[in-house]
């Protein structure tokens, strides 16, 4: 999402692909999903898409209850794994299709090798660090 145009929130790959805005909608929905999952309430919901900067400020906020859920003491009602095999398994094949609309878009995100990216625990918001490794 880092250095997405304003226009990308709306780009359409087809008449029945969803829209970048609609996926981040999307992923926001799965990660409220699973942190309702580890709390024993399993409630899904699909929310109405927000403008494009305040549904990527939702998907980084859902994105860190989660990871403090997942970092908390506080006891899950199912295993870290169920959690990795369903929501966020299905939330990392949707930054995939963004990847790729993207590009398609004519906005592509330069590859980056994330091996040796900066990864903190607990940094989940928008403000990451640089990439160290960017490729052509």
């Amino acid at each position: 999402m880092r250095g997405a145009p304003e226009s990308f929130a709306n780009f359409r790959a087809s008449e029945t692909s969803r829209t970048p805005v609609q996926i981040v909608a999307h992923m926001g929905d799965l990660f409220e999903w699973a942190d309702s999952i580890l709390k024993g309430t399993q409630q899904w919901k699909d929310s109405t898409p927000l403008p494009w900067g305040a549904e990527v400020a939702r998907f980084f906020e859902t994105l860190g209850w989660l990871d403090a859920h997942l970092a908390s003491d506080e006891a899950l009602d199912c295993s870290a794994e169920q959690i990795f095999q369903g929501p966020i398994a299905d939330a990392l094949t949707h930054v995939g299709q963004l990847t790729l609309l993207r590009r398609l878009a004519g906005a592509p995100v330069r590859a980056e090798n994330y091996f040796a990216a900066a990864i903190s625990i607990g940094r989940v918001g928008a403000d990451q660090a640089a990439p160290r490794r960017e490729f052509g």
